[in-house]
């Protein structure tokens, strides 16, 4: 937890209630320990959508779908949210949920089946654009997806990155964490300053959730 635990209890208990059937959804990943976006990302993420109202969404990083059809209930019925998923897990419980008839907007949702990196690439080889991406996927990869995500967002879009601040360990010195995490640290403050730092870019840190960071593209 990165901000205070009382004051962030507070700040979620005035967010409006979810739909009831994405409000069941968020119960039952919790319940079963599938990680989903935190109630404050939530809230970052429905402000943008109803400021922005973006047309053409991509998400990195699927899981079983939650963010996907928190999205598609927040923006206007001629919008598309296409959002790739690699783990084959995640892949079966994402697909019964984007056919459950309990989610009204579920048909906005394209599900692109695969490695991240490799669905980027076909994405622009397909001369797709996005003007909102919302990239929640594997924290490693997060420099390696960055040149195809520039590629496919277009000038004046939004790239919304959850996770970034990683539960507030991404200040510690590199020797404090744990051998097995150092890549992902590592890796993760090389993304940050690269963005904040990128001439294509104007990007804000937010200490909401595990971190988030939004950027809007300016060249």
């Amino acid at each position: 937890m990165i901000v205070n635990e009382r004051i962030s209890a507070y700040i979620n208990s005035l967010e409006r209630e979810l739909p009831k059937e994405l409000l069941d959804l968020e119960k039952d990943a919790l319940i079963n320990q599938v990680p989903i976006i935190k109630k404050d990302t939530q809230g970052v993420l429905r402000f943008l959508l109803n400021y922005i109202k973006p047309k053409r969404i991509l998400e990195v990083g699927t899981a079983i779908g939650f963010s996907a059809l928190f999205m598609s209930e927040y923006t206007s019925e001629d919008s598309t949210i296409t959002t790739i998923e690699k783990v084959p897990m995640r892949l079966v419980e994402a697909r019964k949920n984007f056919n459950d008839s309990r989610f009204p907007h579920k048909d906005k949702i394209i599900l692109e089946e695969g490695e991240g990196l490799e669905v980027l690439k076909s994405l622009v080889m397909r001369e797709k654009t996005y003007d909102f991406i919302f990239l929640d996927a594997a924290k490693a990869q997060y420099m390696s997806f960055l040149p195809e995500l520039m590629k496919l967002l277009t000038c004046e879009g939004v790239l919304i990155t959850d996770n970034v601040l990683q539960d507030g360990t991404v200040t510690n010195s590199r020797y404090s964490i744990t051998r097995r995490d150092r890549t992902i640290h590592s890796r993760m403050r090389e993304y940050l300053y690269t963005i904040t730092h990128m001439e294509e870019l104007d990007t804000m840190i937010l200490p909401v959730g595990d971190g988030i960071s939004v950027s809007t593209r300016i060249k």
